[in-house]
């Protein structure tokens, strides 16, 4: 994703330290856009814009994101502004309703949007959510509860899923 190619231009960044590494996040006037660790597949790379971790979006997003971290907020409750197509947003939109503890799989996100053989582009769709953790795209698993694929590394879908108590089948754990 190119920032110079979103209808909404990035205003502000931030870096924020976790415990799963460091976090870039952006924002436009209207709430958060972007939340990338470092290393992620399909990270914006260097943004071109001012670092201000003052900016409205950024300090909420940061006091929420530390608070989950500590397991102190399940649910995120910030304005979110995040570029996609029209099916992308459809599928972020399935991804918020995923409660923290909870999990579902991309055969059920497809039948709900109504798209019942779409279960790999709706996979493409939840490997370009830029709203890392925050839009829970790790509580997606394979139909057989698998740790499939995370563009933030399945180690972190595997720490991210343990703080929520998501049980985890011994199978489904033990594959890389």
């Amino acid at each position: 994703m190119n920032p110079a190619h979103l209808s909404h231009p990035f205003e502000a960044q931030s870096r924020l330290a976790t415990p799963l590494g460091t976090l870039t996040l952006a924002a436009t006037a209207q709430g958060l856009a972007g939340a990338w660790f470092d290393g992620q597949a399909h990270h914006p790379g260097a943004l071109a814009v001012p670092v201000d971790e003052h900016q409205r979006w950024l300090r909420e997003a940061a006091a929420q994101l530390s608070a989950y971290f500590a397991g102190k907020l399940r649910e995120f409750s910030l304005p979110l502004h995040a570029a996609g197509t029209p099916w992308q947003q459809a599928v972020w939109g399935e991804l918020r309703a995923i409660p923290a503890g909870g999990s579902t799989d991309y055969g059920a996100i497809a039948r709900a949007l109504g798209k019942p053989l779409a279960a790999r582009a709706v996979g493409a769709a939840v490997g370009r959510n830029p709203l890392s953790v925050i839009v829970p795209c790790h509580r997606v698993l394979g139909r057989d509860g698998a740790l499939t694929g995370y563009a933030g590394g399945l180690d972190r879908k595997r720490w991210l899923l343990q703080l929520e108590g998501v049980a985890i089948q011994a199978a489904a754990q033990a594959r890389p």
